[in-house]
């Protein structure tokens, strides 16, 4: 990138404000009260993020006299459920062509289940009143390479074979700069039905309402420090007090797992992201986007992009940033040289908006496994159950995940927990160095993959072929 270059496109970050634009909200609901003392229930969820909150809330749905308690170590929502691309898609496993080459043999009911998932995470939004901007817009994956369209063919021929096409339509590049007009699309994808647009943390402050609504005590700012057995149910400490449960729900994802063992399983990514000052009609004009879809390129190092219910553009992706150790830790939460490179991406992406100022810059963390999609499980007897790894396609898996758990505790053989997805498990992450080293050299061959016509070096074969890798 020039100087001259970088300088003009900086100069759009200079009033940008270092926080995610949808938590920056004067509505943002005030805390619950942190946990003083000891409480006792049937269902302790661990974690205030989507995850937890549709633990909850299904659990109250499925049995409104069952007594269940949430506890957050920040604020609902604070985390990826509040700082995400606001993308709620209907695939459990991180798109088709994951699924397709993981569970072949299941992918249609994988297709179908997920399916119905987004259409009763769309029922609860009315049901609940919830307002976050829900909008069935679809997606629409771009190739901005030849070699990109040529992949999109084939995966949509491959999900035509399959029975999986539905309603998605192939695009050339009349077609999709019809719909978003940038200079960099070749062709598209657009699954028209498969995904809605939201506003992410009014989302998790909406669930978070639900479920005091329904009965379920919330404790914010309580960590839960330690897990452990008690009777015939389980234990979990926090800073001023416990929580004793009869069965635990662990949905905390990113963070260090309270069952030790599930630790090596998933590694944190940190994903950043800019938004827009709403566009005028003439710029709005100029780009189209009239039918409001969110939108990602098809590049192993991807951006994703769409429109807030008041015309901003969010413009994420690219950088996917594994801190060596796997450490959470604040300060990665912000990288003023990603912000720079993703600005420049944008302005290549769409050069009519030339002048267009960037409110907001966040980033964080998310959890990413070796298989891109969630797992599940149980420890403690059955008495704790878990789900993480939805690596970065948790808006709408993770009402999934609640399911998956609650079926867990219950003991009982469901459609879901037949799933060869739910009974298996991803490849655990090595130990540090090796960790790091991998991550660092999947990173620089799929960069190398992307300005090679997709071609795939030895070692990117090699982690097919194992069923690993590395994605945000």
């Amino acid at each position: 990138m020039a100087p001259s270059a970088m300088t003009r496109w900086t100069k759009s970050l200079s009033d940008a404000q270092p926080v995610s634009y949808w938590l920056d909200d004067p509505g943002r609901p005030a805390p619950e009260p942190a946990l003083t003392g000891d409480d006792r229930c049937d269902l302790l969820v661990v974690g205030g993020g989507y995850s937890g909150l549709w633990t909850a809330l299904i659990a109250k749905e499925r049995d409104p006299r069952r007594d269940v308690v949430l506890v957050e170590g920040r604020e609902a929502g604070w985390a990826a459920s509040g700082r995400n691309g606001g993308f709620c898609a209907a695939s459990l496993t991180h798109g088709v062509a994951n699924g397709l080459s993981r569970w072949p043999g299941e992918i249609a009911k994988l297709e179908e289940v997920g399916a119905r998932n987004l259409d009763e995470i769309e029922a609860a939004v009315k049901r609940y009143a919830i307002d976050c901007d829900f909008e069935r817009t679809g997606e629409i994956d771009v190739a901005t390479a030849p070699h990109q369209v040529a992949e999109l063919r084939e995966m949509y021929e491959e999900m035509a074979a399959h029975g999986l096409a539905g309603s998605a339509r192939l695009l050339d590049a009349d077609a999709v700069r019809e719909q978003v007009d940038s200079p960099t699309f070749l062709g598209g994808l657009w699954d028209r039905d498969g995904v809605a647009m939201l506003h992410p943390a009014k989302l998790a402050w909406g669930l978070k309402r639900a479920c005091l609504e329904q009965g379920v005590r919330i404790y914010e700012h309580t960590p839960a420090l330690e897990l452990a057995s008690a009777g015939a149910g389980m234990a979990v400490r926090t800073p001023y007090g416990r929580v004793f449960a009869r069965q635990v729900a662990l949905a905390t994802n990113i963070f260090p797992s309270l069952v030790k063992r599930l630790r090596a399983y998933t590694v944190p990514v940190y994903d950043y992201a800019l938004m827009t000052e709403p566009l005028s009609d003439d710029q709005l004009a100029a780009i189209g986007w009239q039918n409001r879809q969110g939108l990602g390129d098809s590049a192993n190092q991807f951006h994703y992009f769409r429109l807030s219910a008041d015309n901003r553009i969010l413009w994420g992706g690219y950088d996917a940033i594994y801190p060596f150790g796997g450490k959470v830790r604040a300060e990665y939460d912000h990288r003023p040289e990603t912000y720079a490179k993703l600005a420049g991406h944008f302005f290549t992406c769409f050069p009519q908006l030339e002048g267009v100022r960037f409110t907001h810059a966040w980033g964080g963390a998310i959890d990413t496994c070796s298989r891109f999609s969630a797992f599940f499980g149980t420890a403690h007897k059955g008495r704790v159950a878990y789900a993480a790894g939805y690596t970065g396609l948790g808006v709408g898996a993770t009402r999934f995940g609640a399911d998956v758990m609650l079926d867990l505790l219950s003991g009982e053989r469901t459609e879901r927990t037949s799933l060869e997805m739910v009974r298996t498990k991803p490849l655990p992450f090595p130990p540090e160095p090796f960790a790091w080293t991998g991550v660092a050299l999947t990173k620089w061959s799929l960069a190398r993959s992307d300005a090679n016509g997709g071609r795939r070096n030895l070692w990117l074969k090699t982690m097919d072929k194992l069923g690993l890798g590395f994605d945000s």
